[in-house]
């Protein structure tokens, strides 16, 4: 049965942080609120963890795991991105957005697109989820916790308890959250692209004449 830890969304308490990081490390996987819905993750390196996400949320080998780091200086590590990503990415972050990139060969192949080879990656402005990674001091595997059958985010930590209690380690409930997912932009090429609106705001990644189709 999971564990069920109420942690202040302002003030984390950092006895419930340290547990929480100690079940990430042991290969459990958790629920837990960031800044625009709850999401489910588990350590970047356990692919048995990452097989349970995918049969909780029913995915196939191609979705697109995300992965939750503090800031960015470790994305080098996992993201091949040039000086102007970098700049425009940091100018975002922390936020609601999710960036699809080429992945580097630190990142497991397992959690790469096994087509195109690319990586989510995501900051949240999130003081749990910064409390989390700190500790960890590595990035969350993440995905946003959408059930099967559900066309929104699950919002509600007691319904996600009830929901999920034979199925996850534990469930971190910071409060509601929102169900509104993050804004997806895939950036491969030259130019950014929007995969998925949410909600980040879109303008400073589209084309003008994009945002006048878009609202036509």
């Amino acid at each position: 049965m999971a564990q069920y830890f109420q942690i202040h969304p302002k003030n984390p308490q950092s006895r419930l942080i340290k547990q929480t990081v100690e079940l990430i490390r042991r290969g459990g996987v958790i629920v837990y609120p960031t800044d625009s819905s709850y999401a489910i993750g588990c350590h970047i390196g356990d692919k048995t963890a990452m097989d349970r996400i995918r049969r909780i949320r029913r995915l196939d080998d191609k979705h697109n795991f995300t992965l939750v780091t503090r800031d960015l200086s470790e994305i080098s590590v996992y993201a091949k991105i040039d000086n102007e990503k970098y700049r425009m990415i940091k100018a975002h972050t922390p936020g609601p957005y999710t960036f699809i990139v080429p992945a580097t060969r630190q990142v497991p192949r397992r959690l790469q697109n096994p087509r195109r080879r690319t990586i989510g990656l995501r900051i949240p402005d999130s003081v749990i989820v910064g409390a989390m990674l700190a500790e960890l001091s590595e990035p969350i595997m993440s995905s946003t916790l959408i059930l099967p059958g559900h066309m929104l985010p699950m919002d509600d930590p007691q319904q996600i308890r009830n929901a999920l209690e034979h199925e996850v380690d534990v469930v971190v409930d910071g409060g509601h959250c929102g169900v509104e997912p993050t804004t997806v932009i895939e950036w491969i090429g030259e130019m950014p692209v929007v995969v998925r609106y949410g909600k980040g705001d879109v303008s400073p990644f589209e084309a003008p004449d994009s945002l006048s189709k878009r609202w036509a």
